[in-house]
């Protein structure tokens, strides 16, 4: 007996107010529910995080997560699964014994080959879909993991092929078009073809969702690629790109004065306000080439 699996969406009732009156109608809104994030090894089981999401890619989220967070060597990742007596106190019945497998959906193990010094992870106590944990890291500590300037990538991307990639991700945001609350994070190759895209309540939510499909799939690391957030860009976000060593950041709106500094200390090209035709480079700029003729 499984329990149902939360949905991208749920249904409301809404009073539809206006100077014509007012009218009770179905609306759709973005679901957005807690996820327990667990690792495992042997018999040894920690939880390390809980983040507010919406329900969908879940297995993506916790890959790109971990990663992210220079966790290594996931061997497979899975629900969390209960299982109860079906039969009845007293219950003597041949199947008193038979166990009803239940499903937490909001609860996800990445099963690893060891345990990893998890001190990092405490900050992660409750992770916010709205802002993550911004600020409770910082650049000295994103050095001592090792993280790899990405000057040396040679990516490039037209000017106009660039300034057309905000139109090309909002034709694919299908639970946005029917909610109007998620954020959105595409990936693109170096031609500037759409490979990826996840929405999820939750900024960098959407931004490990994609990491963690180029995790799965054997992708990593995105050198060359694009990562276009449909909403600003802060340290978090640009800590995700730089351990997923993707060198070009666009944002649909502004970026943090930490999330330029941590473009210019690790080489990565920060495109903000990139809509309407238009953008502002923060740094690396001879990435973008101009128009051609």
């Amino acid at each position: 007996m499984g329990r149902d699996r939360p949905g991208s969406t749920t249904r409301a009732r809404v009073h539809a107010i206006s100077m014509d009156g007012s009218v009770v109608r179905r609306d759709e809104l973005a679901t957005e529910e807690p996820m327990e994030i667990r690792v495992s090894a042997g018999a040894r089981s920690r939880a390390v995080a809980v983040t507010m999401r919406t329900p969908g890619a879940d297995f993506e989220l916790v890959a790109g997560f971990l990663h992210s967070e220079g966790v290594a060597g996931v061997r497979r990742i899975s629900y969390c699964v209960d299982s109860s007596s079906s039969g009845g106190a007293g219950d003597d019945s041949d199947d008193a014994d038979d166990r009803v497998t239940r499903q937490r959906f909001n609860v996800v193990t990445a099963w690893l080959d060891e345990l990893p010094d998890l001190a990092p992870l405490e900050r992660y106590g409750y992770t916010s879909s709205a802002c993550g944990v911004c600020g409770k890291a910082s650049l000295d500590a994103l050095r001592a993991r090792g993280l790899r300037s990405m000057a040396g990538d040679r990516a490039r991307i037209p000017v106009e092929t660039l300034l057309s990639l905000p139109d090309r991700l909002r034709q694919t945001q299908g639970v946005f078009g029917r909610t109007g609350g998620l954020h959105a994070a595409a990936v693109f190759d170096p031609a500037g073809e759409l490979l990826c895209v996840r929405e999820d309540v939750g900024r960098h939510n959407a931004v490990d969702k994609v990491v963690g499909w180029a995790a799965l799939a054997g992708r990593l690391p995105l050198s060359g690629h694009l990562l276009l957030v449909s909403g600003r860009t802060s340290y978090e976000i640009l800590q995700k790109a730089v351990a997923a060593q993707i060198p070009i950041v666009c944002a649909i709106s502004a970026p943090s004065s930490l999330a330029v500094s941590m473009a210019e200390e690790f080489g990565v090209t920060l495109v903000g306000f990139l809509r309407d035709g238009r953008c502002n480079v923060y740094a690396g700029a001879d990435r973008i080439t101009p128009q051609t003729s």
